[in-house]
């Protein structure tokens, strides 16, 4: 009953918070598998296809069944690999990651903003997909402040879709919160979850893996990418 009740505390922290941790789900040997397998490349986002062996490994790791023990049917539909460095630098304000990865471009009810990453079509599903999403970081090194760590606006998941004008308004009338971890550590949000980075003042990298979660298909004639 243990493992049922700490579930259950997981589930409202998601609710209420927008987020949970799941500290040291992976072990130092996994994570140093995993750097192995991500893109050697630092850029600020390598977008990893099924069919490659880091995408294969997440989807059998330890992060995604626990994740389909909570949410029945919950799978991998998206990662993308992040490799922060001091010439490799970005920064990012408060916003909303509000796209998907699909096979194809198709017309569907609800879903628009089409464009193409990498190759691979995005659009903005519905808000209730959405919420029905889990956006997890896996740490592969340490994140700290002054490597670029993400900060997030616990709570801002309930105001639904943000514009991009009222995002800095919405996220100051929460507590910020630096997303500071260890690697093995994975941190778990809503998609709707308003979130920022500011640029590394350090020459520690800051490598992970943004792993995308949905329990469900999509509406025909459109399917994930993966």
């Amino acid at each position: 009953m243990e493992g049922v009740s700490a579930d259950a505390d997981l589930r409202r922290a998601f609710e209420t918070e927008g987020r949970f941790w799941l500290r040291g789900l992976f072990d130092e040997a996994e994570v140093e598998a995993l750097r192995a397998l991500a893109a050697d490349d630092a850029r600020p986002g390598a977008r990893i296809d099924a069919a490659h062996p880091l995408f294969q490994a997440v989807a059998r790791s330890a992060l995604s069944q626990r994740l389909a023990a909570i949410w029945p049917g919950m799978r991998p539909v998206r990662l993308v690999a992040f490799n922060k460095t001091e010439t490799v630098n970005w920064g990012v304000p408060w916003h909303q990651d509000r796209v998907i990865a699909v096979r194809e471009r198709a017309e569907a009810p609800g879903f628009g903003q089409w464009s193409q990453k990498a190759g691979a079509w995005h659009c903005e599903p519905p808000t209730e997909l959405l919420r029905r999403m889990i956006f997890t970081r896996i740490h592969l090194d340490d994140s700290t402040v002054e490597n670029g760590a993400m900060e997030i606006a616990p709570g801002s998941h309930r105001f639904g879709l943000v514009a991009a004008e009222d995002a800095t308004r919405i996220a100051g009338e929460h507590a910020a919160e630096p997303t500071i971890g260890r690697a093995g550590d994975v941190l778990a949000l809503s998609m709707l979850t308003l979130h920022r980075s500011g640029k590394s003042v350090s020459d520690a990298p800051r490598r992970a893996l943004r792993v995308d979660y949905a329990a469900e298909d999509l509406p025909p004639p459109l399917k994930w990418a993966v």
